[in-house]
């Protein structure tokens, strides 16, 4: 179906010389550029000048941005799983291929904890910062195993969305997909509406996307103004490792994986996968960029089937930035602050939570449980999370961008492996869905299909 036969009056493309159409010929990457740019600008005025309608506007802004991210989560990762589960029955070894996308899911963790772990003993970051446990507070919710393990299954089918406790949507989801493949044919039409309910989330989502230059300028300029670079300077040493951390496995290990053992260009991965990379830096949700990540993933040349399977499940469970390199970094970083000392025990550990409990972050902003799950496990003191509290928003940028690049890449990495992945098409990705396409799946304005992803 062509761009022109799906258009309606709401999604005809704007007119020539129009201000939209201007705005729509600047590419998106700038848009964000641009976001960030003025955010910093107006957080500097808003602190340096003691502006508090400025402050008070930034915040509300980036909230709101947030919120509107975070009003899809629930029914968008509900019917995402259900109808991800059941697609697979359209894939040949479903079963296998599920093993192999959760099998590099570890793999991938694995390196990058081992990562984080090596930068933090080697930089010691927690030494030299003037702070000290006092700076620090218990938060006011936590994460353990007992609490991961009893917190899987809900006592009602409507806290977990009043809620937002992901990890029990996607139980749900999960037991609702696998009782319908069961059911079969009697099933269809409940799948036929939870995939018309997906789409038009999906759309809905889509338009929230397009206001990410926006909330951009809101989340930098109120995370410039509520914390100051006084405060960043304190953190300099976890803040830089942190994003060395991430670059290395963002631009070092995935690449190498790519080139090792897909055998394919990991310029033309990136050149895919960056509309999704750059709107998790903003958005700092990996399951707000999900409906972008399916298309990049899909454009990469992943069957349709079985990317609507892996990137729904990555996104609820994929996390080598802050389930992986975030936690290991911040135990060394708490450890030392409270003057404990760590053993290899302690390294292994870590290790284990990160592939483990990295469900626990659920691709919502922060992870917050992914670190007191960590901190409990190892018996550090959790008043150290407070030490990281006001930093968080700086670190989340790039822990969901790594996030979100490793849940496009392993649907890649598995695809080439069991050789379905349409090579011709991950040759030809380049173009930006987020500049291009309307959210239908229809590009805009051209005579080009690019499935949705249901």
């Amino acid at each position: 179906m062509s761009a022109n036969s799906a258009s309606s009056p709401t999604d005809k493309p704007a007119e020539p010389g129009s201000v939209g159409s201007r705005i729509r010929r600047i590419p998106f990457w700038a848009q964000i550029v641009a976001g960030l740019v003025l955010g910093v600008l107006l957080g500097w005025l808003a602190r340096s000048q003691d502006i508090d309608w400025l402050y008070t506007t930034l915040d509300k802004i980036g909230s709101i941005f947030i919120q509107l991210l975070k009003l899809a989560v629930a029914p968008l990762v509900f019917f995402a799983i259900l109808v991800s589960i059941t697609n697979l029955r359209k894939v040949n070894n479903a079963a296998r291929l599920a093993s192999r996308t959760l099998l590099w899911f570890m793999i991938t963790s694995l390196i990058a904890v081992a990562i984080g772990l090596a930068i933090g003993l080697i930089t010691n970051p927690g030494t030299g910062t003037g702070l000290t446990p006092k700076d620090g507070k218990a938060p006011e919710g936590s994460g353990s195993w007992l609490d991961f393990l009893t917190g899987i299954v809900p006592t009602d089918v409507i806290t977990p969305f009043t809620e937002l406790n992901v990890l029990q949507i996607v139980f749900m989801a999960a037991v609702a997909g696998i009782a319908a493949l069961q059911l079969g044919e009697r099933a269809k039409p409940v799948l036929t509406l939870s995939a018309a309910v997906l789409e038009l989330l999906q759309k809905a989502l889509w338009w929230v996307i397009r206001l990410a230059p926006i909330g951009t300028v809101g989340l930098i300029g109120f995370a410039i103004a509520d914390y100051g670079w006084d405060l960043l300077g304190k953190y300099a040493t976890f803040t830089v490792d942190v994003y060395i951390g991430c670059a290395l496995v963002l631009f070092g290990v995935y690449p190498l994986l790519l080139v090792t053992v897909a055998k394919v260009s990991p310029l033309q991965f990136f050149k895919g996968a960056w509309p999704a990379i750059q709107l998790a830096f903003v958005s700092r949700s990996s399951v707000g960029t999900m409906p972008v990540t399916q298309k990049v993933t899909e454009r990469l040349g992943v069957p349709k089937e079985y990317t609507s399977f892996a990137v729904p499940f990555g996104a609820t469970t994929k996390m080598d930035g802050c389930a992986a390199i975030y936690p290991a970094l911040a135990a060394i970083f708490i450890a030392q602050i409270f003057d404990v000392q760590l053993g290899v025990q302690d390294y292994l550990l870590i290790a284990f939570v990160s592939v483990v409990g990295s469900a626990a972050t659920a691709g919502l902003t922060g992870a917050t449980v992914m670190l007191t799950l960590t901190l409990s496990t190892l018996g550090l003191p959790l008043e150290g999370v407070g030490l990281l509290m006001a930093i968080d928003p700086i670190l989340d940028m790039m822990r969901t961008a790594t996030n979100v690049a490793g849940q496009a890449l392993v649907p890649v990495v598995v695809a080439a492996r069991e050789k379905i992945l349409d090579h011709e098409a991950y040759n030809s990705a380049s173009a930006s869905p987020v500049d291009d396409y309307d959210g239908d799946g229809d590009a805009a304005g051209r005579d080009v299909h690019v499935p949705v992803a249901v």
